[in-house]
């Protein structure tokens, strides 16, 4: 069995296990701070949990943030954004818009123009 020492009142004694679990750790309440969120002052722990709810926020300390946040799909609808576009066009519209790309590519591959 592998023995533990462990430094008490200045000398070195063998660490002796006791029963665990019976002992109880009353935790202090939170220092007032000022909330990044909204600005408002935090003065206890159930406010704390309360602000964090309400942000949807979630609070990880050393844990793996990874475990706790999963960032939302953001649905591409650039696709069908161009076709209400499009659908909503005029013809005039339209030829205004194809005119002014044709009148681009010839002033642009013009091979004698200066650059």
């Amino acid at each position: 069995m592998k023995r533990t020492y462990v430094w008490n009142d200045g000398e070195l004694v063998e660490r002796v296990k006791g029963k665990g679990g019976q002992y109880h750790y009353v935790q202090p309440d939170i220092t007032p701070y000022k909330s990044m969120l909204d600005g408002k002052m935090v003065t206890s722990r159930s406010q704390h949990r309360r602000m964090l709810k309400a942000y949807g926020c979630v609070e990880v300390g050393n844990d793996d943030p990874t475990k706790h946040y999963r960032a939302p799909e953001v649905k591409d609808t650039r696709k069908e954004r161009l076709i209400a576009q499009v659908q909503s066009m005029t013809h005039a519209e339209a030829n205004r818009i194809l005119d002014r790309l044709r009148d681009n590519a010839r002033f642009t591959n013009d091979p004698h123009r200066r650059k």
